[in-house]
């Protein structure tokens, strides 16, 4: 009788499409994949009730999510609402503590609102918001990966990643971070899977290493 795969839901990071995992490759033999992709949010909707309608897209029972970056922060709130056989996060934070501290800042000064988001067609300024760094000499390349210009859902993603309040971290996850992110500093990152020189976009430029040990990471 043949085992039945193994269903994996990927969900990207903010602005992000699905492309940004063009490149990673699971046994299809042993593996079911899926992708994710990011709605507009409803008027001030809290990151708890977007990860409860996102859950409508899981088919399976005890699927495998993988979130990156803002994706890392979503599936732990989808954990809330499925029963998940396991949790693994990229280029994220597992509570509060691990955001750097002048997202910490901004949270308590509202500074963020004062982001320039009616921008948000400017490509380059739209990587910077999600990939941490300018991207003047790859542009197109970023057009690619970047789907997500609706200036509502920026602002809310923007609010929902600085105001994120998860003070637990859940039991089991596991977090594989890049020692060269400047989104997410490894400096306050606690218990991960630490990348030499990996960078907030290590999804991208990095997957030959995740193509390596992903799929032990998940079965073992």
């Amino acid at each position: 009788m043949d085992t039945p795969r193994i269903p994996v839901y990927f969900m990207p990071g903010m602005a992000a499409s699905p492309l940004i995992f063009e490149n990673i490759r699971l046994p299809e033999d042993r593996f079911e994949i899926h992708y994710l992709e990011w709605m507009l949010p409803l008027e001030n909707e809290s990151l708890k009730n977007y990860a409860l309608r996102m859950c409508v897209h899981i088919k399976h029972e005890a699927p495998v999510l993988i979130g990156v970056s803002f994706g890392g922060m979503l599936v732990q709130e989808m954990v809330a609402y499925v029963n998940p056989r396991k949790v693994i996060i990229i280029s994220s934070v597992k509570c509060r503590e691990e955001l750097p501290a002048k997202m910490l800042f901004a949270r308590y000064t509202r500074a963020y609102k004062l982001l320039p988001t009616g921008l948000i067609n400017n490509v380059e300024l739209l990587a910077k918001y999600a990939f941490g760094e300018a991207v003047t000499k790859r542009i197109q390349l970023y057009e690619k990966y970047l789907s997500v210009r609706n200036k509502k859902y920026i602002d809310w993603a923007i609010d929902a990643i600085v105001c994120w309040d998860r003070d637990e971290i859940l039991p089991g996850i596991i977090h594989i971070h890049g020692d060269k992110d400047p989104v997410f500093p490894i400096a306050r990152i606690k218990d991960c899977i630490r990348i030499d020189k990996g960078t907030h976009i290590m999804i991208i430029n990095r997957y030959k290493w995740f193509n390596e040990h992903l799929s032990s990471l998940i079965e073992n």
